[in-house]
Parts: C-alpha cells; structure tokens; sequence
C-alpha cells in the first residue's frame, strides 16, 4: 500500500504506510533519546560547576530536567515549536524576485515570453 504523494526523491520510489510509521516511531525514539541525554548533561554540568563555583547544592535527574524545562518556559515564552526563526524565514520571501514573479501562467515562474526575449529592433 502506498501513500500518494510521499516520494523519497529522485528516483520517485513511494514509501509505504509501514516505512513511514516505522520513520516516525524512529524519529519519536531518537528524539526522546536525545531529550534524556540533554537531561543528563545539564545534571552533570550543575553537578560540577555549581556547588564549586556558588556553593549550591548538588541536584538529581529530575531536578535538572526541571531546569530544562524551567529555562524553556522562560526564555522561550513557552512555545514548542516556531519561534522568531520562523517569522524571519518568511521575510526573505518579501525580496525583489518575488514581486517579479507575480502574475499568472509562464510569467509566475519567472519565464519570458519569446517576443520579450528578443533584443529591441528586430530578428
């Protein structure tokens, strides 16, 4: 069974329903992976450098993933996803060759038509 639409790329080879659940289970894994490492670097690092340093205590896991989460909802606003990247991302698309591809047909994609691609004054 096949999804239409999903292509992996050049060769034009569809991906079936499995693969693609088996690609997110996987991508969900990995992330879930790399949130629990980020959890135990910020342990390691408190654990390290804050009683030395300022004379705090020492934390456990669930505390550092505390902070992590603390420091997300403080810095971030909360926000999961997005953020300013994305308003700046379509910025860029407000430029000069986008007001030049307006119109419709061969002319929205930026393509001449034969007559204005000719030079001015003849053959």
């Amino acid at each position: 069974m096949h999804i239409h639409g999903w292509c992996c790329g050049g060769d034009g080879r569809r991906w079936s329903v499995l693969a693609i659940v088996g690609m997110v289970v996987g991508g969900l894994a990995f992330a879930a992976a790399l949130a629990l490492a980020f959890g135990w670097v910020v342990m390691m690092l408190w654990n390290w450098l804050m009683p030395t340093l300022f004379g705090l205590p020492v934390i456990s896991y669930a505390q550092a993933w505390g902070l992590v989460l603390l420091s997300h909802i403080l810095f971030k606003g909360g926000h999961w996803g997005g953020g300013p990247a994305r308003g700046k991302r379509r910025a860029r698309h407000d430029g000069p060759f986008w007001k030049r591809c307006e119109g419709d047909g061969d002319e929205a994609a930026g393509v001449g038509t034969r007559e204005e691609s000719r030079p001015e004054g003849g053959a």
